[in-house]
This record gives C-alpha cells, structure tokens and sequence, in this order.
C-alpha cells in the first residue's frame, strides 16, 4: 500500500530475475530516502515555521507586558492569540510527522515509556504553577517567570534524556540548548523573560533547521 511507482518497478525487475542496475539504484534511494525520515522526519522548513510561530508566540506575549508597571500578566485577548498560534503549530506538526513517517516503523515514533515521561513532565509543568498562587508567588512568578522558562527548562531536559537514550546527538544537543533558554529567561525579570524565551527558541530551531539541511545535503552528495 505504501509503495511508491518507482520502488513497485524496481521490486518487480528484481522478481523478474533481471535486476537492472536502474532497479538496483531506485531501491538504494528508496532505502536512503526512508532512513532520512526515521532518524529526521521533520524537514528543515518546519524547524524553521516552528522557529516563527514560536517567536510570534512569545512575542505577543511581551508586547503585551512589556510596560506594566507592577506586572499584572497578559491579557485574556493575548491567550485567544496564543491558543490560536499554538493550534496552527500542532496541527502543521502533525500533518508533517503523518506524511513523513507514512509507512515507517521504528525509532521515528514515540514509544509508550517517553510518552507517559512527557505527559507526566507537562502535567508537573501545570500542577505546579496552579499550586503557586496558594503558596504566596507573586504574579511576576505566576504569570511571567514561571510560565516562560520552567516548561522550556523541565520539558528540555526530559526531551534530551529520551534523545540522548536514542543516540541521537543533534536531538539531545537542540533539547539542552532549550533548556537553556528557559533558564536563561528566568533570570530576566517577569516581563522580560517572555522576550529572551521566544527570541532563544526562534534562533534554537533557526539553527535547527540550518544543521539538519546541511547534513541533508551532505548524504545527498555522499558517494
């Protein structure tokens, strides 16, 4: 069901009993081609879409703070555009993870254990800034520290332990840089924790998606 017209060619050539060399090099690409999206199945161009929704994300939120004098938090208005920007993001990352991993079994999917791990760390995330209040944070803390660097650090250091247990270098590097981010952004004060969080991300997945399209061009021009 998920041959392509190529790989149903050169599979019959072969079963044929006359294996072409033309066979021979449409399966290898096929092969390289299904490899490439196991190990990398988000193209450059989406790090790179994620690098701008992220930074449009972030930066809706600190226009919004940026001269509040004490800090009270965003407005209701600002979290309709958020969720709006956050829905576009997932559905674009589902749809490109649903056709670049269509007809791919293995280490691409998530498996059972790091699900269950990051579900666990994004409802920690949240059971914890709903306990903040209660336990006397300020709104600084409640609404602008903790919510723009402790996801990016605690999310970030699960993600890279999963990729460093995959040994998967880039996808543990890419996860520590996160993290990074985050607690760079938690010393940057209520409001402008907002801009450091979503500017870091923005060059993260920028660098991202530059380093992934490099290695793709070195396997494309590899012998």
């Amino acid at each position: 069901m998920n041959e392509t017209p190529d790989t149903g060619r050169a599979a019959a050539a072969g079963a044929g009993g006359e294996f072409t060399p033309q066979a021979a090099a449409l399966l290898l690409e096929q092969a390289t081609r299904q490899a490439r999206r196991r190990f990398e199945p988000y193209p450059p161009v989406f790090s790179a879409f994620r690098a701008v929704i992220a930074l449009a994300i972030y930066g809706t939120i600190w226009l919004s703070v940026r001269d509040q004098h004490p800090y009270r938090g965003p407005d209701v208005a600002v979290y309709l555009v958020v969720l709006a920007l956050a829905a576009v993001n997932l559905g674009a990352a589902v749809t490109v993870a649903r056709r670049a991993t269509a007809g791919i079994r293995g280490r691409t999917r998530m498996r059972p254990a790091e699900v269950t791990t990051m579900a666990a760390v994004w409802i920690g995330v949240f059971v914890v800034m709903g306990a903040l209040p209660a336990a006397g944070a300020s709104r600084g803390v409640v609404y602008g520290l903790y919510p723009a660097s402790a996801p990016l650090i605690v999310a970030g250091l699960a993600w890279a332990g999963i990729m460093a247990a995959r040994a998967n270098g880039p996808g543990t590097g890419a996860a520590l840089a996160v993290a990074a981010v985050g607690a760079l952004a938690a010393v940057a004060g209520p409001a402008g924790a907002w801009a450091v969080a979503g500017s870091g991300l923005c060059v993260v997945l920028m660098v991202t998606a530059a380093a992934t399209a490099r290695r793709h061009r070195a396997r494309a021009i590899r012998p």
